[in-house]
C-alpha cells in the first residue's frame, strides 16, 4: 500500500482490495446518517490527470464540453468527454494550478481516458501525467467543515465550485447536500497526514460512501466503467450544473449535444429516487410497468442510503415518471422519486 493508505489502515480505515483502493468505512458506521452531518473522508477512489504545456488548455478546450480556455484560477468547473456520437465517456471536475491544468474523475476510468485523450495531442505542446499518487483528496462536509479547515484555509471559497489555494493546497466548494456545505482539499500526503488528527477531532472519519451520497444528494452524476456512452450530457443534466458550454467551439460529438440542446423539449432526464434494496450498481436498467419490456432508463449513480435503502440518481424517459417505476425489471423494487436541488429547466426552443 501507499504511504497514505497505510496511514489510513493505521487510523482503522477499512480499505477494499480492489485494483482502485476505496475506503469503506472507519468502523461500525451506518450508512447514510454520516452524510448528513459532519463528516471528513479519503477520496481514494478518484484519479487525476494534470495537463500541462504551453498548449493544454487549447488542447483540452477543443476535447471537452466545457471553456477550458478562459478557466479563472479561482474557479472549478465540471466538464465532459464524449465520444464522436455525444455520449460521455468521462465526466470531470477540472481546475487550474500555477502550471498544470486538472482533471478529476474516476479512478477506474483514469488510464483508458489518459490514453484516449494522448492519442489526439499529436503536435500540440501538451503533456498528460497520471499524479493520482502525488496529492491526498478529501471530501469535507457539515455545519463544522469551515471550523475543521480554519487552521490552513482561514478564508473559504463561497461560491460553487469556488476555489482557494495556497501553501496548504486547494479547496474547491461543492455544492450543499443535505442542508450542510462541502469542500474538497486537495493537497500533498504530508500535509494530510498531519492534518487529520485535528480534522478528525471536529468532524467524524468517514468511508467515501458519505461522499457519494451526498453527490446523489447534490444532484451531480459521475460517470463510470457501467455507464460510458450512455448518456447525451442533457440526459443526465450535465448542462444544468455548469458542464457544458454552448458557445464554445468544437469537440468530439458537439453537434449532437448541441442539437440535443435546440431541438425544445428534453424528453429524458436524470432524476433522484430512492428504493428499498441494498445491492443496487450503477448500469441497472430501470422500467415502467406501462411498457414492462422495454427499459425506461437507467441507474447513474447508487450508494447505501440506509440499513435496506440505496438512494440513486437515475436517467429516465420523463414519461415514463406517470406510472409505477420499478429496478431491475417491471416486477422489481419500485423506485420512490425525490426531488432535485434544481429546476429542470428545458433549453430555449
Amino acid at each position: 500500500m501507499t504511504t497514505w493508505l497505510t496511514f489510513l489502515a493505521d487510523q482503522g480505515a477499512n480499505i477494499s482490495d480492489d485494483a482502485v483502493p476505496r475506503v469503506s468505512s472507519f468502523g461500525a458506521e451506518i450508512p447514510g446518517e454520516t452524510a448528513k452531518t459532519n463528516f471528513v473522508t479519503p477520496l481514494t477512489h478518484l484519479g487525476l490527470i494534470a495537463a500541462s504545456g504551453d498548449e493544454a488548455a487549447s488542447f483540452l478546450h477543443n476535447q471537452l464540453t466545457n471553456d477550458v480556455e478562459h478557466l479563472g484560477n479561482k474557479e472549478a468547473r465540471l466538464a465532459g468527454y464524449c465520444s464522436p456520437k455525444g455520449r460521455l465517456l468521462a465526466s470531470f471536475l477540472i481546475w487550474q494550478t500555477a502550471d498544470r491544468i486538472m482533471l478529476q474523475l474516476p479512478r477506474e476510468l483514469q488510464a483508458t481516458i489518459q490514453k484516449r485523450l494522448q492519442m489526439f495531442i499529436l503536435r500540440a505542446k501538451a503533456k498528460l501525467a497520471d499524479v493520482s499518487e502525488e496529492y491526498v483528496m478529501l471530501g469535507v462536509a457539515g455545519p463544522a467543515a469551515a471550523s475543521a479547515l480554519m487552521p490552513w484555509f482561514p478564508t473559504l471559497p463561497v461560491a460553487i465550485y469556488g476555489k482557494v489555494d495556497n501553501e496548504a493546497g486547494t479547496v474547491i466548494r461543492h455544492s450543499n447536500a443535505f442542508d450542510v456545505p462541502r469542500y474538497q482539499w486537495i493537497t500533498t500526503v504530508e500535509q494530510a497526514i498531519e492534518a487529520w488528527p485535528h480534522l478528525t477531532e471536529i468532524l467524524q472519519a468517514s468511508g467515501a460512501d458519505a461522499w457519494q451520497l451526498a453527490e446523489i444528494d447534490g444532484g451531480v452524476p459521475h460517470i463510470t466503467a457501467a455507464t460510458q456512452e450512455q448518456f447525451v450530457p442533457q440526459m443526465i443534466n450535465f448542462e444544468l450544473l455548469g458542464g457544458v458550454n454552448f458557445k464554445k467551439g468544437c469537440y468530439p460529438g458537439q453537434e449532437i449535444v448541441a442539437r440535443s440542446q435546440y431541438l425544445g423539449k428534453l424528453k429524458r432526464r436524470m432524476l433522484h429516487a430512492s428504493v428499498t434494496a441494498t445491492q443496487v450498481a450503477a448500469g441497472t436498467e430501470i422500467f415502467s410497468v406501462d411498457d414492462p419490456d422495454q427499459p425506461c432508463g437507467m441507474v447513474v449513480n447508487a450508494e447505501r442510503s440506509g440499513a435496506d435503502t440505496t438512494d440513486c440518481l437515475v436517467e429516465i424517459k420523463l414519461a415514463a415518471t406517470d406510472s409505477a417505476v420499478h429496478l431491475g425489471s417491471a416486477s422489481g423494487p419500485l423506485l420512490s422519486f425525490q426531488p432535485l436541488p434544481y429546476p429542470l429547466t428545458d433549453p430555449a426552443a
